[in-house]
């Protein structure tokens, strides 16, 4: 048995909708299929709440775009109208959002039952398709099975009456059983959710209880890259991970997987594969616990683009014990999630990376618990430090292995990319820097040319000067390209050139033939222009 989960690009519409059909159509095993509500569905029941909690009557005609979108997939999908059982969604949706509209007050568990519509229709379509298809498949509502609390919008799971029921009900599984993702009910039949990332917590929750063969997890990339491909050109595949480093990488970036999701399956030993709905032939990435791997040092190169860095600082800190103790808990209070953490030894300051959003609440919820501190002089102001990025070196192979650090703060220096703070955690796994935001793709590109090794040196160049000199060093590096790359492994791109009057960029490199074609028709010149490589 296995378990496929479908992210929202998957069911995303008609035609992703019949390629998850195909694949679990050409499934030889029982499987167990959790969906994610259609994509930016999720988003759009978000806005229903708020517009119809401030009295606003756009809400109706958001619902009224969701019942479209379905109603129209369904159409495609089977060529007539859908059955009652979409329209009941539908209808008890507008019934909580009028609700919602007339108190003008929209509580969790309404937030709760409102945002958990968009797995149930999902499924719903996908159910009546694959039986259009003559696919043995049952549905069941997650709702009867996943058991929780009553913390609404992300409640804790009751794992003990959910293996009862979940057992029970694969007693009466067929060849394809689907769940909707997400979705949960509490001990008092109260509509819950599972938070951010529960149709994966969904998926690995039903893993672990039916302790199946792998967990499939199926989104819209191949699986795990050494680095963003959106940054890095050049960036590999990545075949095999350890549960550890896809939970870092996971953790710093890479959006394929949401780290607490996989703790059900991790658990169990459960083999996690990341595929590709839109290219299932491809092999994707394997999650284990161990496995025989080549002893390279650095798995891969992850970064979160936009943080803010809050520091809490003052000489009244040194020796004084409960000052981290305040910081934390003020800013859990603001329910401001901490991404990277770094303290001096002086005892000095205490520094910890936000997102960027969550920086004026920060700063406000730490000024107010340190108030008498600040006013007294003993701790500094709190101020944001904005523009800033993470990035991260993550790989079990780093652990005891000396020189890792200086290799990748050596690399930096030389690109000139300014480090504002550092933290290693204690398993070794990972290394992470704060530096500028504008510094992030020249960062991630530098490092993964030094830890894996292109073929060839990649060496961005700037012209400023078009005249003769200009020419002839043009038409110079257009005849030695190809030697360089031949015999030096060094690959010339000219990614800028300007004259007096006009400029011109193309990150991916200017051809050296027409280059003066490229000039005449870029932009006016000008003294400043921000430009990231």
């Amino acid at each position: 048995m296995k378990v496929l989960k479908f992210g929202g690009t998957s069911v995303g519409n008609a035609d992703s909708i019949r390629q998850v059909a195909q694949i679990i159509k050409n499934s030889k095993e029982e499987l167990v299929v959790v969906t994610s509500a259609v994509g930016g569905v999720t988003d759009q029941l978000v806005k229903v709440g708020e517009l119809a909690s401030k009295g606003d009557e756009g809400y109706a005609v958001l619902i009224e775009n969701i019942a479209l979108v379905h109603q129209k997939l369904y159409y495609d999908l089977l060529g007539q109208k859908p059955g009652e059982e979409l329209h009941k969604i539908i209808e008890q949706l507008t019934e909580i959002g009028h609700g919602m509209w007339l108190l003008k007050e929209l509580t969790p568990r309404s937030n709760d039952f409102i945002l958990g519509c968009g797995e149930r229709l999902s499924n719903l379509i996908l159910f009546d398709y694959l039986k259009h298809e003559n696919v043995k498949v049952k549905l069941f509502d997650s709702r009867e099975y996943i058991v929780t609390d009553s913390h609404f919008g992300k409640a804790n799971v009751n794992f003990k009456m959910t293996e009862k029921k979940v057992k029970e009900a694969a007693k009466s599984f067929d060849k394809v059983n689907l769940f909707p993702g997400f979705i949960s009910s509490s001990e008092l039949n109260e509509p819950t959710t599972l938070g951010r990332g529960g149709s994966d917590f969904t998926a690995a929750i039903l893993a672990g209880i039916l302790n199946v063969d792998n967990l499939e997890i199926w989104t819209d990339v191949d699986g795990l890259m050494t680095a963003d491909p959106r940054l890095v050109k050049h960036a590999h595949f990545i075949e095999h991970v350890s549960y550890e480093e896809a939970l870092e990488l996971s953790h710093f970036g890479a959006k394929v997987i949401y780290p607490p999701s996989i703790q059900p399956a991790l658990r169990k030993g459960i083999p996690i594969t990341i595929k590709n709905t839109f290219n299932p032939e491809h092999s994707g990435t394997l999650v284990t616990k161990n496995w025989k791997d080549n002893n390279q040092l650095i798995r891969g190169i992850s970064s979160i683009k936009d943080i803010a860095m809050v520091t809490l600082s003052g000489s009244g800190m040194v020796g004084i014990p409960r000052f981290s103790f305040r910081l934390f808990r003020s800013l859990s209070e603001a329910k401001i999630n901490v991404i990277f953490i770094t303290q001096a030894s002086s005892e000095h300051s205490i520094s910890v990376g936000i997102n960027e959003n969550d920086s004026k609440m920060s700063v406000a919820a730490l000024n107010k618990e340190f108030a008498l501190e600040i006013e007294s002089g003993r701790i500094n102001t709190v101020e944001p430090e904005q523009g800033l990025s993470i990035i991260a070196l993550v790989g079990n192979n780093m652990k005891n292995q000396v020189g890792v650090s200086g290799q990748m703060f050596s690399v930096m220096g030389k690109n000139g990319i300014s480090v504002k703070a550092i933290a290693q955690g204690s398993s070794e796994r990972n290394i992470s820097a704060v530096i500028p935001r504008l510094d992030l793709k020249k960062a991630v590109n530098a490092l993964h040319e030094s830890f894996f090794l292109s073929d060839y040196r990649r060496i961005n160049l700037f012209i400023i000067g078009a005249g003769n000199v200009g020419k002839a060093f043009m038409a110079q590096l257009g005849a030695q390209n190809a030697y360089l790359k031949e015999h030096s492994h060094l690959d010339l791109k000219v990614i800028a050139i300007a004259n007096s009057k006009k400029m011109v960029f193309d990150q991916q490199g200017l051809p050296y033939s027409k280059w003066q074609d490229h000039l005449q028709n870029g932009e006016a010149f000008s003294e400043f222009r921000p430009f990231s490589i």
